[in-house]
């Protein structure tokens, strides 16, 4: 496994630019075929593999104010508007001092606790990753490393302790 290193100060929560490569990476692992538009199905699709059940139509109602004239779906551009905009509707906006309501990354991590246990394993991020179709997903010494990289405890697992510390931190996790 590689070294780690400390994050530089721009991988801390509430940096713009941070903010910026995670919702792009979210922008790349959508945009299934890689056309730089994340179509309403390929939104849709998305949505069903993190187990949001999303109607196509509702997909489409949502996202469609946010299409640029003459595209067929959300450009980079686009798809930061609409977080924007859902952000502020759902989320009351960017909390005091850039912070994450500790809610909010409950629900991230639930999404990968998938049996519920209150710890990520490496099959639970595996499955996530798979379902992302993130092709590190497919290497489980990969997965592994990932774990590993979060994993202060060295039980082989994520706490929420850990994953918090790893969303706040930033701490750069390979996907590759």
């Amino acid at each position: 496994m590689a070294e780690q290193t400390k994050s530089p100060a721009a991988f801390r929560s509430g940096s713009a630019s941070l903010n910026s490569v995670r919702l792009r990476r979210v922008f790349d692992v959508f945009d299934q075929n890689h056309d730089n538009i994340i179509s309403v199905d390929e939104l849709g699709k998305a949505l069903n593999r993190l187990g949001i059940e999303a109607d196509p139509s509702q997909v489409e109602s949502l996202v469609k104010e946010h299409i640029r004239p003459g595209n067929d779906g959300l450009t980079y551009e686009d798809f930061e508007t609409l977080h924007r905009s859902l952000d502020e509707v759902f989320f009351g906006g960017v909390k005091r001092g850039g912070e994450t309501d500790d809610s909010d990354l409950i629900d991230a991590f639930k999404v990968f606790d998938e049996d519920g246990d209150g710890y990520i394993s490496t099959r639970e991020l595996q499955d996530v990753l798979r379902k992302l179709g993130i092709k590190a997903g497919k290497e489980i010494e990969k997965v592994e490393g990932m774990i590993s990289a979060i994993d202060r405890n060295d039980d082989g697992r994520v706490n929420f302790v850990e994953f918090k510390d790893m969303m706040r931190n930033a701490i750069p996790v390979p996907l590759t």
